[in-house]
């Protein structure tokens, strides 16, 4: 059975109000969901039931509302975690996103770096992975080491393995690069890190709407992701994090509900997870998040792992039919992005072509600038996928790039 068959992708593209719309005329073809995703009606009408039946403050009130609120808020979290497969559902962090979650986990580390340690990043990063950490070394006398990558896009493991040593003391890098594509082996990296007593945080904005991530499996200190990139609503994301390193990091921020007792001498902070959730959450967020992990959970990640593969492979080859095209990352081993560019002419101008066509592919440096250093370029055209995409929309955006092409040349 071809693997298109295990998905109606009809019957979902009916679950995204979006889809329906034109732009320019023309019949929207959304292709910049790495950027992010688009979300279904089923995680729409949870976001308004909530403002429309239970709207309230959570864990503070006696009234019903808020008892209903902090219930449904709570079994989010027991969603998360059991997607996830934390031990423990304390584990489970809510944050505004992916980048939230790792400034928390630098912010924690402040006080426990010193002079002459190293914290090592991938040349794969996206910024919010470089800068936090590039911040922390400023404040601690750290040394920011560099995994460096190859011509193919890829992390040379073998370099990775000679700057692990005993000075390691953290290690950070993406699951899947948002700029390539690239899978990166993060169970290996994890392993290697743990080998000479270093933490590893891992970036999975791009890998947890593609594939099923089991955090106690890699064994990951820390996972960060953002709702927002897998159907969920934008400005919560969520933390995982062991409950060892819980425990001993200090909060990020002080506030309401991170306390369990305050007066003017002292303030003992709360327990896990709270100690790290202070003020008024996005409570509206949370209880969306878990219902797009129940909507993606519905559809099956492998189903919608194996339809993107084939959406890759064909979108790659109508590429590589294409004179003058160039496409920057691995053959192998990659998820449903394809970063390119057009020989001699600007990736900006390509997408603002094709956005008067109705497609919508993002141009730029994609926040991983020192992967368009390397390269030597000044940007690339991401197209990204997603499982409610579909070969004739690729059709569409071939044929609207054949003509920016011939426009442009």
């Amino acid at each position: 059975m071809k693997t298109v068959e295990l998905l109606d992708v009809e019957k979902i593209r009916k679950d995204f109000p979006i889809l329906k719309r034109e732009v320019n005329g023309r019949p929207l073809v959304y292709l910049d969901n790495a950027a992010t995703s688009q979300t279904p009606q089923q995680v729409i009408n949870v976001i308004v039931d909530y403002y429309s039946n239970y709207n309230a403050n959570i864990h503070r009130g006696v009234h019903s509302l808020s008892q209903e609120a902090t219930d449904a808020y709570e079994l989010a979290r027991q969603k998360i975690q059991k997607h996830f497969n934390a031990n423990k559902s304390h584990e489970i962090i809510f944050t505004s996103g992916t980048t939230h979650g790792i400034n928390l986990i630098a912010n924690g580390f402040s006080n426990r770096l010193k002079a002459g340690d190293e914290v090592i990043v991938s040349a794969l990063e996206h910024h919010s992975n470089i800068v936090p950490w590039q911040m922390l070394c400023e404040r601690s006398g750290a040394n920011l080491k560099v995994i460096p990558m190859t011509q193919a896009g890829e992390l040379d493991m073998e370099a990775y393995g000679k700057l692990l040593n005993t000075n390691t003391k953290l290690v950070f890098v993406n699951h899947i690069s948002n700029a390539l594509g690239t899978i990166n082996p993060v169970a290996e990296i994890i392993n290697m890190a743990h080998e000479v007593g270093a933490a590893v945080l891992v970036d999975g904005a791009q890998s947890v709407p593609h594939m099923n991530i089991d955090v106690q499996k890699l064994d990951a200190d820390f996972y960060v992701c953002s709702a927002h990139k897998i159907c969920g609503p934008t400005g919560i994301g969520m933390l995982y994090a062991k409950e060892s390193w819980l425990l001993e990091l200090p909060p990020y921020q002080g506030g309401g509900e991170m306390i369990s007792e305050v007066t003017f001498e002292k303030t003992t902070y709360a327990d896990l997870p709270h100690k790290f959730e202070a003020g008024t959450p996005n409570v509206c967020g949370g209880i969306a998040f878990g219902a797009a992990i129940d909507y993606m959970n519905a559809i099956g990640l492998e189903a919608i792992s194996s339809y993107e593969q084939e959406l890759l492979d064909y979108a790659t080859q109508e590429l590589n039919s294409l004179d003058g095209v160039v496409i920057y990352g691995p053959d192998k081993n990659k998820t449903s992005v394809i970063s390119f560019n057009v020989e001699n002419i600007h990736p900006y101008d390509v997408g603002t072509l094709l956005d008067k066509m109705g497609i919508a592919v993002r141009t730029g440096h994609h926040c991983a600038q020192p992967i368009m250093d390397f390269y030597q370029i000044p940007g690339t055209i991401r197209a990204s996928f997603m499982f409610y995409n579909t070969k004739d929309e690729v059709d569409t955006f071939i044929s609207g790039l054949k003509k920016a092409i011939l426009m442009l040349s």
